[in-house]
């Protein structure tokens, strides 16, 4: 195993179509839900961060449908947001409304489980309260970095989308939100999308145990492959991991020379 995961370097898992990318990528956060509440015990939860997007839609929907939603462990499972548009939940580009509407809606997890970012108040004084919320659930004051075995990470996965621009999450291209390691949450205002948005920062998606990326459809292979040719102008291409960095992909993003 790698002592610095990256995008760049990790394993690259290829399915067919997106109907087959989507199950396996949801009996995979099954297994890792598994895997963790054995290892940690009655008191520790499953904790994960979602992400916005056409592709993870299908996802959400697959988990909340009845013969998925009733094997996975909803209530020691803790919800978080990778980013979001900072829009009140009900706008039709809000990612919590979009979360809260598609899966959280027509599952047993406990409201108690379920952190959406904010949508009120100042966008800088938003992101402040929900890095007040992590620290908070999770106990956490420092963030724990590649190799540490002590500090537990921030989150057990961290589910990220990839934009045809190379950006992740809300980190877009130029953006001076690629500069903040400080921070585990930050507001920002891309140039070539709408609305302010709240994201986690390059640290905060680092303390996570397991990145996974979800990305599909023939629009980002090439993009795809920047990355994994370590193009550092892509924000995609700095993203790192605690123990593993993953792309699940459709047949039709997968680069030619990955």
């Amino acid at each position: 195993m790698s002592a610095h995961p990256t995008a760049a370097t990790g394993a690259l898992k290829v399915f067919p179509d997106r109907e087959h990318l989507v199950h396996a990528l949801a009996e995979h956060l099954l297994a890792l839900a598994e895997r963790t509440l054995a290892e940690g015990g009655a008191d520790r939860p499953f904790r994960i961060a979602l992400s916005g997007g056409s592709t993870p839609q299908a996802l959400y929907a697959l988990m909340a449908a009845p013969d998925y939603a009733r094997r996975f462990p909803w209530a020691r499972t803790q919800f978080f947001m990778v980013d979001d548009r900072f829009v009140p939940h009900s706008h039709a580009d809000s990612n919590g409304g979009m979360l809260q509407r598609l899966l959280f809606d027509h599952v047993p997890v406990p409201k108690s489980n379920i952190f959406l970012m904010p949508d009120s108040g100042a966008s800088t004084e938003a992101a402040r309260r929900y890095e007040a919320t992590l620290r908070r659930v999770t106990g956490l004051n420092t963030l724990p970095t590649a190799g540490n075995t002590t500090t537990p990470p921030l989150l057990d996965v961290c589910l990220l989308g990839m934009g045809t621009d190379g950006h992740t999450a809300s980190l877009f291209p130029g953006q001076d939100v690629l500069s903040n390691h400080t921070d585990w949450v930050a507001a920002c205002t891309p140039a070539t999308a709408p609305h302010i948005r709240l994201t986690l920062t390059y640290p905060a998606i680092a303390a996570s145990r397991h990145v996974i990326f979800l990305v599909a459809g023939a629009d980002k292979q090439a993009m795809l492959a920047r990355v994994r040719a370590q193009d550092t102008s892509l924000p995609a291409t700095a993203i790192s991991g605690l123990c593993d960095v993953t792309w699940y992909m459709d047949q039709a993003a997968m680069p030619l020379t990955a």
